[in-house]
């Protein structure tokens, strides 16, 4: 699986403007129904809250991995978005988030929506890839560098 599969510059948010965890996944499924029309945002909404209500997905060193399963979707979608200041998104490390990737994924995909979960962790575990992506001037280099990075693991 090819992250250029999925994602797409316009999935890409580098200046996010939320203040807080609902913000985050509200301007990130935004992305996604853009890209995707014939899914609701509020649905997409109830679906990644319910799960931060299981339990955060704020993984600490800035990374936030919010991710659902719809059953109306047939396909995975990914969108990224980036604070520049950082919010609390309940992370398990206490600290704020700066680097989201939302993922939606079919209801019965649970390989696939593991694989692309691992892929992006393993991509993130790199500390001068997170700095780069902090320091990028657009959505575009933000879109290169994942597809780079990608190309690499």
């Amino acid at each position: 699986m090819k992250l250029s599969d999925i994602l797409k510059p316009g999935l890409i948010v580098p200046d996010l403007k939320a203040q807080d965890k609902k913000g985050v996944l509200e301007e990130l499924a935004e992305a996604i129904t853009r890209q995707e029309p014939s899914l609701s945002k509020g649905s997409l909404l109830q679906v990644l809250l319910e799960r931060e209500r299981l339990g955060s997905t704020g993984i600490g060193d800035g990374i936030a991995l919010p991710h659902g399963k719809l059953k109306e979707l047939d396909h995975l979608c990914i969108s990224f978005g980036r604070s520049i200041k950082g919010l609390d998104f309940d992370s398990i490390d206490e600290k704020p988030a700066y680097v989201f990737f939302l993922l939606l994924a079919p209801e019965n995909s649970a390989g696939v929506h593991l694989k692309a979960l691992a892929k992006i962790s393993r991509m993130l575990k790199d500390g001068n890839f997170r700095r780069r992506l902090m320091g990028a001037q657009s959505g575009q280099e933000i879109y290169e560098m994942i597809i780079d990075k990608d190309e690499e693991l």
